[in-house]
């Protein structure tokens, strides 16, 4: 069996890689909802640019299509980064779930070991030689 300061050394290092992928994984979902938001205001940008039946000058309506242009553009940007935002939020999770799987497998090692070292000492004591003790009757 493994040394148990051993043991205990590499449970403080995935609870430490345990934090620090919890901290991984908030940064990423923060991330996706910036993104997300962005995206968002985008599209309503978009919208508020969108032609209306109005009577207006040819150069306002060449502006209007120009912009609109420009914010389909940043849309189609803007989407891609939250298709990225959504990847890098999986990955961050995955690695989540490995540093739980990884802390829980060194617990389990711990909790062995200690049952192991009861056991060792059940049996050590069982296997010793009975001790009798010489009483005397006060005289």
């Amino acid at each position: 069996m493994a040394d148990p300061k051993k043991l205990a050394r590499v449970l403080r290092v995935r609870t430490l890689q345990l934090g620090l992928a919890h901290a991984d994984e908030a940064r990423a979902r923060a991330a996706h909802q910036q993104e997300a938001a962005l995206s968002s205001r985008i599209a309503l940008l978009a919208d508020e640019v969108a032609p209306a039946p109005v009577g207006a000058a040819g150069f306002s309506l060449a502006a209007a299509a120009h912009y609109r242009e420009r914010l389909h553009r940043s849309a189609e940007t803007a989407a891609n980064r939250v298709r990225s935002a959504e990847a890098d939020a999986e990955r961050a999770a995955a690695a989540t779930r490995a540093a739980k799987r990884d802390q829980g497998a060194v617990e389990k090692l711990i909790e062995r070991g200690m049952a192991d070292a009861a056991l060792r000492e059940i049996r050590a004591l069982r296997e010793t030689p009975p001790v009798r003790k010489i009483r005397h009757d006060p005289c």
